[in-house]
C-alpha cells in the first residue's frame, strides 16, 4: 500500500509539473506573439519577491543562480546547510519538481519524432527552453525566503547541468562527490529510494552509482572549472574552513563564519530552513563531525568487495582506493575533532524549529535576514 501511495503521490507531481509547464509555455506563445502573429515583443523574464520588511527582491535568468547536486548521500544537504547559513545566501529545502521538469526535457530531446511534432506545433525549442527557464526560476524563488544569492539543491539537476548552463547564463554549479560505498551504504540502511537502484544489493547499486557519478561529473567537465566545481565530501567534513572558503571564492561570495556553525542557525532568523520529512535532517542538526564517514565498513559484502574495482571504477577515477577497507580519508581540523567527541556524547543542541512542527508560511514571510544586507 505504501509503494502504491509513493506512486500515486510521484504522478501527482509529475502531472502538476507538466501541467505548469503547459501553462507556462501558452504564456510564452501569448507573450513573443502580442500584437498579431509574428510580431515578437521582449518576454517577461523577470520575478519580483518581497521579504518579510516588504523589501523587493527582483530575479531574471541572467541572475547568477547557484545550483548543488550529485547522487544522493553524498552531502548534497549538508552543502546546502552550510550555504543557507550564510546571511547572504538561500538554497532551502528539495523542490523535487525541477529534476523531473528537466528529466521530461531530456526526454523529449531524445525523440526526434517527439521533436518534430513540438516543431510543428510551435512548440520550439527556444519556446520550451524559456517556458522551462520561468518555470524553474519562479519555483526557486519562490519556494522560500528571497535572499541575494539564491541557490537550488535538487541532487539529480547536475545530470542536466550543461543544458541549466544555457538557459541561466550566469549560473555555477557545485557537484558533490563522496566515496561510493559509503554512499550506498548509507542509501540502503536508510532506505533511500532512488529509480533504478535495488536497494537489497549492493552489487547493484554501486554499479548504478559509478554510472550516475560519470554522467554528472561529464556535464561539469563540459559546464568547465569557472562555473562548475566538484566538492569532495570528506574534505568538506575533514577541512571545512580551508573548503568552504574555496567555495565562496568560486560564488564571489564574501566570506563569513556562520557558514562554519549550520546548526546554529537551523530554525533561526536568517538561518536554516529544515523539514522533518528530508531523510539527512537528523545527521545535518548535528554539527560537523566525522560519524558518518567510515559507517560503511564491514558492512559490504565480500563478494561485492573483491570485485570493487570492476563493479565502481569510479571510485578510483575520484581517487578512491576501491580495496582501502577502512580507507584514509585525511586529517581533521581540530575543531571537527571537537566536534565528533560532542556527537558522540550526545552533548548537541536539537533544533526546536523544524518545518512539521509548525505551520509554513506563505512566500518567506518570516524573519529571515532580520539584520539586513
Amino acid at each position: 500500500m505504501r509503494l502504491s501511495l509513493r506512486r500515486v503521490a510521484m504522478a501527482v507531481c509529475c502531472a502538476g509539473a507538466t501541467l505548469a509547464l503547459v501553462l507556462v509555455c501558452q504564456r510564452v506563445l501569448l507573450c513573443q506573439r502580442a500584437g498579431g502573429w509574428g510580431r515578437m515583443v521582449p518576454e517577461h523574464e523577470g520575478v519580483s519577491v518581497r521579504d518579510w520588511r516588504r523589501v523587493e527582491y527582483r530575479y531574471s535568468k541572467a541572475t547568477p543562480l547557484v545550483f548543488v547536486g550529485g547522487v544522493p548521500r553524498s552531502g548534497t544537504t549538508l552543502m546546502r546547510a552550510m550555504l543557507d547559513a550564510h546571511p547572504l545566501i538561500r538554497c532551502g529545502e528539495e523542490t523535487r519538481v525541477i529534476p523531473r521538469l528537466l528529466a521530461m526535457r531530456q526526454a523529449w530531446a531524445r525523440s526526434s519524432r517527439e521533436k518534430q511534432r513540438l516543431d510543428e506545433a510551435g512548440v520550439t525549442d527556444h519556446v520550451l527552453d524559456s517556458a522551462i527557464s520561468s518555470f524553474i526560476l519562479e519555483v526557486i524563488a519562490r519556494h522560500g525566503e528571497p535572499a541575494p544569492v539564491l541557490c537550488n539543491k535538487d541532487p539529480f539537476t547536475l545530470k542536466s547541468a550543461l543544458y541549466l548552463s544555457r538557459i541561466f547564463p550566469r549560473s555555477k554549479f557545485l557537484l558533490m562527490f563522496r566515496d561510493g560505498r559509503a554512499a550506498v551504504h548509507s542509501m540502503i540502511t536508510r532506505k533511500v529510494t532512488i529509480a533504478g537502484f535495488d536497494l537489497s544489493s549492493y552489487r547493484d547499486c554501486l554499479s548504478k552509482w559509478s554510472r550516475a557519478m560519470e554522467a554528472m561529473l561529464l556535464q561539469c567537465q563540459q559546464v568547465g572549472p569557472l562555473r562548475c566545481m566538484a566538492v569532495r565530501y570528506e574534505t568538506l567534513v575533514l577541512q571545512p574552513r580551508q573548503t568552504l572558503r574555496s567555495i565562496l571564492r568560486f560564488l564571489d561570495v564574501a566570506w563569513d563564519e556562520a557558514v562554519l556553525h549550520h546548526e546554529d542557525a537551523i530554525g533561526q532568523p536568517g538561518g536554516v530552513s529544515l523539514s522533518r520529512v528530508e531523510r539527512s535532517t537528523d545527521q545535518v542538526i548535528k554539527p560537523v563531525n566525522l560519524e558518518a564517514l567510515s559507517r560503511w565498513v564491514g558492512h559490504i559484502p565480500e563478494d561485492v568487495l573483491a570485485d570493487m574495482a570492476d563493479i565502481a571504477p569510479m571510485l578510483s577515477r575520484l581517487g578512491y582506493d576501491p580495496h582501502a577497507n577502512p580507507p584514509r580519508y585525511g586529517e581533521a581540523e581540530p575543531a571537527v575533532l571537537n566536534n565528533t567527541e560532542r556527537v558522540l556524547k550526545g552533548d548537541y543542541k536539537t533544533p526546536s524549529k523544524l518545518k512539521g512542527q509548525l505551520p509554513v508560511r506563505e512566500h518567506g514571510h518570516t524573519a529571515r535576514h532580520a539584520g539586513g544586507h
